[in-house]
């Protein structure tokens, strides 16, 4: 497979230094790409670099994953109009450690082939360096007019946000040392990274042409929006993060499954490995019938499944099926209590008393006088009579129907539920 080629009808290439085509040709070529640990987690944002550097290990590279430890402390000004807060060392510690267990389930850190992907900390090598020696020796080698000329600091001293600290302008200067410390420990001689990164890895570029007379190369993505223009990968409840702690895999396989049909042809191409044939003949059935969504529901199951696991797929599945399909009240009861809680998000809740169901309280009681689910008891028997009324996904048959604590689902939960789709929660308390 040729990387870039690959990357290209991906639509994932943006900018590439000349000549970085004929290098990766020469044979297995070494490349660099980035994460911050401001986060215990890495979030769908960093799913683009994630995936980049797999198609750049499958193509026979090796990939190295920087942890950014010392530019963690720093904050990269690109893309961005305030400053980051800094993080300390012990937070940042924990942060690295935990994205290198997430990273190594998604790349090849331990195979023994030549392209086995490495990982590494900048903050070793930048932790012993005094301020003196870095400016004496990186410093006087770019010039204040060349690390001006940057979008990213231009900018900010254009009035966007509140300025640039000394600290921020600095950033693209110890990126660069990071590029030229790969170069030499490992001949990394390519950076990868987002479009916002192109002033940073230019001047790594730069940095070791004047100081190693090193030809080195670079290569950016775009930046992933929506077809709307607005930024990818952010919910109204903030980020999509691919730690099950933080967003649980069902409300993870939600995200996909809810993108809009421009977006998911543009996402199977950037998030799955599926072959450009299959993602052609995918586009055309979702075209030819939008209404089943095949698009949003293959991007669904391709990124769950990479992301946490098969088994969180199909609970996922079976979990949506709830509300919008023909499960069954064995699929109810098998939900944990957090994911029965994120399904009937949005859905009216009443609390009943522990006491009243565990006493057991007819059915009538319950939801007329526990709960103002129904106005009457008139009109829950009638409906119950017609067959419009549900316990936990089961048909209420008669109208003295009693409720106890063995209907409870996760021992707190009753989903009642009138017709079809009117669905009410009872959290037992």
């Amino acid at each position: 497979m040729n990387f870039v080629e690959e990357l290209k009808w991906r639509g994932m290439v943006h900018d590439m230094i000349p000549g970085t085509e004929d290098y990766l040709k020469e044979g297995m070529a070494t490349a660099y790409l980035g994460f911050d640990p401001t986060a215990d987690s890495l979030h769908i944002g960093h799913l683009v670099g994630v995936m980049i550097l797999k198609h750049f290990q499958r193509c026979g590279h090796r990939p190295v994953v920087l942890i950014g430890g010392a530019t963690g402390m720093i904050g990269d000004p690109s893309g961005k109009s305030l400053e980051r807060n800094l993080l300390d060392e012990a937070t940042l510690r924990h942060n690295q450690e935990a994205i290198r267990n997430q990273l190594s389930r998604l790349i090849d850190f331990d195979t023994q082939a030549p392209n086995a992907a490495v990982l590494v900390n900048n903050y070793d090598w930048m932790k012993d360096m005094g301020f003196l020696e870095f400016i004496r020796d990186i410093g006087k080698h770019i010039t204040v007019n060349y690390m001006m000329a940057k979008d990213s600091v231009k900018k900010r001293f254009n009035g966007e946000g509140d300025g640039m600290s000394f600290t921020e302008f600095t950033y693209q200067l110890v990126q660069g040392y990071d590029f030229m410390q790969l170069y030499r420990r490992y001949n990394c001689r390519l950076q990868l990274g987002g479009s916002d990164q192109w002033g940073n890895i230019t001047t790594g570029v730069e940095l070791i042409r004047r100081i190693d007379n090193g030809q080195v190369y670079g290569m950016t993505c775009p930046l992933i929006k929506k077809a709307d223009g607005t930024k990818f990968g952010k919910t109204e409840s903030g980020n999509v993060w691919l730690d099950a702690r933080y967003t649980s895999p069902y409300k993870f396989y939600q995200f996909w499954l809810n993108v809009s049909d421009e977006d998911a042809k543009s996402y199977i191409k950037i998030f799955t490995f599926l072959g450009r044939e299959e993602i052609e003949a995918l586009i055309a059935e979702h075209e030819a019938a939008p209404h089943e969504r095949k698009l949003q529901k293959t991007l669904a199951r391709e990124l769950t499944c990479m992301i946490h696991s098969e088994a969180d797929y199909e609970r996922a599945v079976e979990a949506s099926s709830i509300l919008f399909g023909g499960a069954t009240a064995d699929a109810l009861h098998r939900l944990d209590g957090e994911t029965l809680l994120q399904v009937f998000e949005g859905v009216p809740q009443y609390t009943v008393p522990r006491s009243a169901i565990e006493a057991g309280v007819p059915i009538l009681d319950l939801c007329v006088e526990k709960c103002p689910v129904f106005p009457s008891k008139g009109e829950l028997r009638k409906l119950i009579q017609g067959g419009g009324v549900s316990l936990n996904k089961e048909k209420i048959a008669a109208p003295d129907r009693t409720v106890t604590a063995d209907d409870l689902i996760a021992g707190k939960y009753l989903v009642v539920q009138k017709g079809k789709k009117n669905y009410f929660l009872l959290i037992a308390e």
